[in-house]
């Protein structure tokens, strides 16, 4: 009988095999990105003191989004991202893809927070 690849699972185990050699500090955050089919998501966490310091997502009703589950829609949460992180004065991160493939809106996302200022 054939098993089920379960896709979100692996994506997991990569994201936990990731977290081995990254971590955030408050100096330099860490920029956590998650995907779901509708929306996408960013924080900047500082992993030393276990905050949350920032975040930014499709769901934000300041960035007026007509479709929140596109590329284009990447790319706005990543310049959110980036401009709230100047406004703090962050302008180095550590990019966590969280195991996901560095293609489409996740790299939509880290090119767009590049783009606006953002260094990783």
């Amino acid at each position: 009988m054939l098993k089920k690849i379960n896709k979100n699972a692996n994506r997991i185990k990569r994201h936990k095999r990731l977290r081995n050699h990254i971590s955030g500090t408050s100096a330099k955050p860490r920029l956590s990105v998650y995907r779901s089919s509708k929306h996408i998501y960013a924080q900047l966490i500082d992993d030393e003191a276990g905050n949350t310091l920032l975040s930014a997502s499709t769901l934000d009703k300041a960035l007026n989004l007509e479709n929140t589950g596109n590329i284009e829609a990447a790319k706005a949460v990543g310049a959110s991202i980036a401009e709230k992180a100047k406004e703090k004065g962050i302008e180095e991160v550590v990019f966590d893809r969280s195991g996901y493939v560095y293609h489409g809106k996740i790299k939509a996302l880290a090119d767009a927070a590049r783009e606006a200022g953002l260094k990783f």
